[in-house]
């Protein structure tokens, strides 16, 4: 048996911190760059939870700080009930919730205005690794949304679950331009008020 080497320990230093899994994105991509090289995966990169009976503004507090956009709504279980994004939190949602409820903004609370399971949507990761940065722009522009959830099938319990998030910010930066999701959103808010008018 080889000798082993003798480890010691030493007190920590002053302020220090911990390691936190941390996703390296491609500084720069182009149009027709894989999709998978866009995508916050999951594996390497932990989600940012939140429970539904806190305010908005803990909600957007924890997502500045967190550096993201986009929170998984989660039961003390961890089991997926929802999300909430920063536009959810600082657009009309709020305005319309408290519509005749006499509530102030910070009375709101995350399940007042998430998006709850049952409306949630989700590409594939098979169509993922077929798929360019180009395609995934044209999903969002084409449904009008900042973010959108990829699934895959968990080796370890046999089940689908989200295993990506492709955000419309962090491919901005990427690819060094605007995408036009708001005014997609807009022109379908325009239809159906159209439609029931």
């Amino acid at each position: 048996m080889a000798q082993s080497k003798t480890l010691s320990l030493h007190p920590l230093p002053p302020s220090a911190g911990y390691f936190e899994p941390c996703q390296e994105f491609v500084e720069r991509v182009h149009i027709d760059s894989p999709a998978i090289l866009a995508m916050t995966d999951l594996r390497q990169q932990m989600a940012v939870n939140i429970e539904p009976d806190v305010s908005i503004e803990w909600a957007l507090q924890r997502m500045k700080s967190a550096g993201v956009r986009l929170l998984f709504v989660v039961n003390p279980d961890k089991q997926l009930l929802g999300l909430i994004t920063s536009t959810d939190i600082q657009g009309e949602k709020p305005a319309q919730f408290r519509q005749g409820l006499n509530l102030r903004h910070e009375e709101i609370m995350v399940r007042d205005i998430m998006t709850p399971y049952s409306n949630l949507e989700a590409t594939d990761m098979s169509d993922v690794r077929q798929a360019t940065v180009g395609d995934v722009v044209a999903m969002l522009e084409k449904v009008g949304r900042r973010h959108a959830l990829v699934l895959d099938r968990d080796t370890d319990s046999g089940n689908m679950a989200i295993r990506g998030i492709f955000s419309a910010s962090q491919i901005e930066k990427q690819l060094d331009r605007v995408i036009e999701t708001v005014d997609v959103a807009l022109t379908f808010a325009e239809v159906e008020s159209a439609l029931n008018s």
